[in-house]
């Protein structure tokens, strides 16, 4: 059975639309804000796309379902960091600090929206407009700048209920991934390394650059680690570099993230917060067994 997941005030007149666009057999309300429509099992993909349009036209997150997905199948939930579980590109904000604040972003943009291929080539380039900087303006960024994205909190706080292990893997920098891994009972972080001499960045990453590549080999060893398959798998993320590792789950989302990892992606999330993934996911909740 297919479901088409509509997220979002939904309007009776939009909600008719929605219906007879997938030849709608029933229609649930799945959670307070998100209505479940039954599809059409042969539904076509002009009808997806202008199920698209109208769910954008109204700011509605959508989500077509073909594999009844709930929470309860996930052991390993992979998260990128920047501008997926916090709000902000971490680099960005440190080359604000440093005056470098436009060279660097525009690299980050091209490498995102996957212009610029060579991620690691990118982030040296970037990484090296932040040499001679004091290594304190990494406390200060992460004291004034990060915050979480909105319901971050609340889908990793229902992940530990569940027993599922937690993955933040980036193509930032560790620094900031620890702190985040104390705050929020991460199980796994991996990231990478600035290099720091008597107190100042040099601008080189120590030891290998985690890339596109990289993230996924680490959650790949995570998932193997812990048993889980394909359908085991949900990873999260918004730029170019998080296809690799999408590409290994049986449930991937691009959340605010640029058009190419839209269109690879099982589903995307373009205006609520992490938390809405628990609307998309809900259902019968068993625990899994300790040890798992």
């Amino acid at each position: 059975m297919i479901r088409l997941l509509v997220s979002g005030p939904l309007d009776a007149e939009t909600a008719d639309r929605l219906a007879a666009l997938v030849g709608a057999r029933t229609s649930n309300q799945l959670t307070a804000r998100t209505v479940t429509f039954g599809c059409d099992p042969a539904l076509s993909s002009e009808a997806r796309v202008a199920v698209a349009t109208v769910c954008a036209s109204r700011h509605l997150d959508h989500c077509f379902d073909d594999r009844n997905r709930r929470l309860s199948d996930i052991v390993v939930l992979a998260m990128d960091m920047d501008s997926t579980l916090i709000t902000i590109e971490c680099i960005d904000r440190l080359a604000a600090r440093v005056g470098k604040a436009d060279e660097v972003s525009r690299i980050t943009e091209a490498t995102m929206r996957g212009e610029i291929k060579d991620f690691a080539a990118s982030l040296v380039a970037r990484v090296g407009l932040l040499k001679g900087a004091p290594a304190s303006i990494l406390e200060a960024v992460y004291e004034d700048d990060v915050r979480l994205t909105a319901g971050a909190e609340e889908l990793l706080a229902t992940a530990r209920q569940f027993r599922i292990k937690t993955v933040l893997v980036s193509g930032g920098f560790t620094f900031f991934a620890e702190k985040l891994k104390r705050r929020l009972a991460l199980d796994y972080i991996h990231a990478n390394d600035l290099e720091i001499v008597d107190g100042r960045l040099t601008g080189r990453v120590a030891g290998a650059i985690v890339d596109g590549a990289a993230k996924a080999q680490f959650v790949n060893r995570i998932a193997n680690q812990h048993s889980a398959n394909h359908e085991n798998i949900l990873v999260i993320g918004d730029g170019a570099n998080d296809i690799p590792m999408m590409k290994l789950a049986g449930t991937s989302i691009a959340f605010h993230a640029k058009p190419i990892v839209k269109s690879l992606t099982t589903c995307a999330i373009d205006y609520a917060g992490l938390d809405l993934v628990l609307d998309w996911m809900a259902g019968p909740q068993p625990t899994r067994p300790a040890g798992h």
